[in-house]
């Protein structure tokens, strides 16, 4: 049974015993009621969160196989996240079993002893991130897959501009604003060899954490906080603290959203113009379509129809372009980036653009390195 409806039937049991316990003071009575009626806010903020959407993919995805796999259990499985926090007394840190489908992200996840208890988290990366308090549990699903060091060795000693067939694309996963967070110091996008990389995003006391900034149970931004201190801004899209001209348009006036998303642009046309020259074959990204980079047959740079099937993902991957796919896909993972860490994010897609034009055409007159 879904755990809303357990509630509603337990809220409706405490009802009654109120109404059935006798005389009560009055101030008592208005106490329980406000403690149930907030009880109630609580569950229907969850009900419309992501956490809390039993149609969303990231809970149905495995409903044709009966479970959810132990690779996965840990995120897209409220029992397969029990198991990984070890409330069975089982070893901890690990998913020992494969988990109900259909299982969202509940109560329990968090308002366990063991999560209560949770204070550290190992990256992908392999970086140790401890102090986490109730961060914690949000950091193990929102850490990502993958790090700098997986396509480092999955590129090895390849030359970089020649087509390895061994080669796929590799995916960062989703959700993935913890490890952009923690920028160069947790390694989540691709770093290139004599690059410095910006560390931690800090920001600012009391709004550094993910609980800070979210309200836990509908994952919703507290937006009063930013546009209190960002004064004459509508729009969290808006806030700019680097004045640089990042993407090269010659407009700073914007965001710095607006930089992100003018270098993600850079981006991909040099990974197109870059694959078509230089690996031989056209690409093109598709959102929503696993694995995200298919073989672009009619050269527009769009992604549609029969192009989006698995069996014309792209594989024609040189570590190079392979590096630049890789950033560009991180990027794109954290739509929040411009808030959770934007130098970090533009120095990824500044050096990705830059490591593509040392062999292709690519205009970055005007881009700048933050």
């Amino acid at each position: 049974m879904p755990l809303f409806h357990s509630f509603r039937k337990a809220a409706a049991a405490a009802v009654i015993a109120l109404l059935s316990t006798g005389p009560t003071p009055l101030a008592a009575q208005s106490e329980d009621t406000a403690e149930l009626d907030a009880l109630v806010a609580v569950i229907e903020a969850w009900r419309h969160s992501p956490h809390g959407d039993y149609a969303s993919e990231s809970f149905t995805h495995w409903n044709e196989d009966g479970a959810v796999p132990e690779n996965c259990a840990a995120c897209h499985s409220q029992p397969g996240f029990l198991d990984f926090l070890g409330t069975d007394g089982r070893e901890a840190g690990v998913v020992n079993h494969p988990a109900a489908i259909n299982a969202v992200i509940g109560c329990a996840s968090c308002h366990v002893e063991e999560a209560h208890a949770l204070d550290a988290v190992t990256l992908p990366s392999g970086v140790v991130l401890d102090g986490l308090g109730p961060n914690a549990t949000c950091t193990v699903c929102h850490a990502g897959r993958t790090s700098s060091d997986s396509v480092s060795a999955a590129v090895d000693t390849l030359p970089a501009d020649t087509v390895a067939p061994e080669l796929g694309f590799i995916n960062v996963h989703y959700g993935i604003a913890a490890a952009v967070m923690e920028g160069g110091d947790g390694r989540a996008g691709f770093h290139y060899p004599g690059q410095d990389y910006a560390g931690a995003f800090g920001h600012v006391p009391g709004a550094d954490t993910c609980v800070a900034c979210h309200e836990p149970h509908s994952t919703e931004v507290a937006l009063d906080g930013c546009l209190s201190c960002h004064r004459g801004v509508e729009d969290p899209r808006d806030i700019r603290m680097q004045n640089g001209d990042f993407d090269g348009d010659g407009d700073n006036s914007g965001g710095i959203h607006a930089e992100i998303m003018g270098l993600q642009a850079l981006l991909y046309e040099a990974i197109r113009t870059y694959a078509a020259e230089v690996a031989g074959t056209p690409i093109g990204y598709a959102e929503g379509s696993y694995p995200y980079f298919f073989a672009d047959s009619d050269g527009d740079g769009a992604i549609a129809g029969d192009e989006a099937a698995f069996p014309n993902r792209y594989q024609s991957w040189t570590p190079r372009l392979l590096q630049a796919a890789y950033n560009y896909q991180v990027a794109l993972q954290d739509p929040g980036g411009y808030v959770h860490n934007p130098t970090y994010l533009m120095q990824l897609l500044h050096d990705s653009i830059e490591s593509l034009a040392s062999q292709v055409a690519v205009d970055t007159a005007g881009i700048a390195r933050p």
